[in-house]
């Protein structure tokens, strides 16, 4: 039992001779380079060279451990903010129209608040965001200010180039005067005035505080949906309106019960429409009667048309004979000779009785037919020429014809 005694008391000894060490509640185990003790081998010293003493707080935790204590953990702690990546801002460029991946200045400029609250980022992040976010042409407002300019600065620039300049009036008249468009849902229609509200009241157009009531009126005033408004009660409370979340639900609600009642009464009506359609081989034997009267009719405006075809080339070939005719009739008038022109054109005073009549064609001046069965293009000159040589003729026959009156 003394050896026991003994042994436990040589174990208690060893232990105190190891400096306690700061307990810090670290993530991983820090290695100080102190040399191992194994204490199953170590000795235990005698209990007449043990005397108690007293140890300074340096010796118990030396500077260099608590230096490289603190700096693990300052590490560890660092850890987690290094983990999330930075928020980008969306990107904005001022084109007109504006790109699809691109927001509006309004959306840029609440991501852009938002950023400016949060304490834990610096300036130069701030500006390193606003400087990325941006694209042509936008960026060139800001091109001539540096990195080194603060955020707000940019912000100064940027506002009087793409913020809403409007008056605030003029933005709460363009709000009374939007109403619903034609096929365009409550819900829809209510979250558009929330829009135009907001730009007023941004602008100093009208109150924050009676943004719920002028809503509410704006709304019931250009619904177009009378059943929707009587359903939900909305007239009554707009001397306590909601607010604009408590009425987007109550719209969105009465829309999805109402959608969900067509999408039943359809069912139903198109089960019972199936079971009254039948005799469906009849829709068939009809479309093949039709097909044949089709056919049918397909042959006869072939032989119509063949008919036709007929017609017309003998048609054309009447008209070449009458050409040809004309053609040769006017080769023997051309080769007879002068005299005999002015024999048959000019008549004697002789075998004349009756006075000289037209014998040409008072369209195209050729002889042989009038205008009304020519088929010849007109011929101004050649008629004129017809017209001139008749006059001709008839003075002649009145000289040689009409008795001269004796002088009194």
């Amino acid at each position: 039992m003394s050896q026991i005694e003994e042994s436990i008391e040589g174990a208690e000894l060893s232990t105190h001779k190891i400096p306690p060490l700061l307990l810090v509640d670290a993530p991983s185990p820090i290695k100080l380079g102190l040399p191992d003790v194994d204490l199953s081998t170590a000795s235990a010293p005698s209990t007449k060279s043990m005397t108690p003493t007293n140890l300074n707080p340096s010796e118990l935790n030396p500077p260099e451990v608590q230096k490289i204590v603190v700096e693990h953990i300052v590490r560890s702690e660092d850890k987690p903010s290094h983990s999330h990546p930075a928020l980008r801002l969306r990107t904005f460029s001022g084109k007109i129209p504006r790109p699809y991946s691109e927001v509006d200045y309004d959306t840029w400029r609440s991501h852009v608040d938002l950023m400016m609250k949060d304490t834990s980022v610096s300036d130069l992040e701030r500006t390193r965001r606003i400087l990325e976010s941006f694209l042509v042409p936008a960026s060139d407002v800001i091109k001539h200010l540096g990195p080194e300019a603060p955020p707000t600065a940019y912000l100064q620039m940027l506002d009087p180039a793409f913020a809403t300049v409007e008056d605030g009036e003029e933005l709460f008249v363009r709000f009374m005067g939007t109403l619903q468009d034609s096929g365009e849902k409550p819900s829809t229609y209510l979250q558009r005035l929330q829009v135009a509200l907001g730009n007023a009241v941004r602008r100093g157009g009208v109150a924050a505080q009676d943004s719920d009531k002028h809503l509410l009126r704006q709304f019931c005033r250009g619904c177009w949906d009378n059943v929707l408004l009587t359903d939900l009660h909305l007239e009554q409370k707009k001397q306590n309106p909601p607010s604009f979340a408590e009425l987007l639900l109550l719209l969105r609600t009465e829309e999805d019960r109402q959608e969900a009642k067509v999408m039943r009464m359809k069912q139903h009506l198109g089960a019972t429409k199936q079971k009254a359609v039948s005799h469906v081989q009849s829709v068939y034997d009809c479309g093949e009667t039709q097909a044949e009267s089709d056919v049918s009719s397909i042959h006869e405006l072939r032989k119509q048309v063949a008919v036709l075809k007929s017609q017309l080339t003998s048609l054309m070939k009447k008209k070449k004979t009458t050409s040809s005719k004309r053609e040769t009739s006017k080769m023997t008038e051309t080769q007879k000779p002068d005299h005999a022109n002015t024999e048959t054109n000019l008549p004697s005073h002789k075998g004349t009785t009756s006075k000289p009549k037209p014998w040409y064609c008072f369209r195209c001046g050729e002889d042989g037919h009038i205008v009304a069965t020519c088929e010849s293009d007109a011929n101004p000159a050649l008629v004129a020429a017809k017209r001139k040589e008749l006059r001709q003729r008839q003075q002649l026959w009145e000289a040689q014809n009409v008795p001269i009156s004796p002088l009194n």
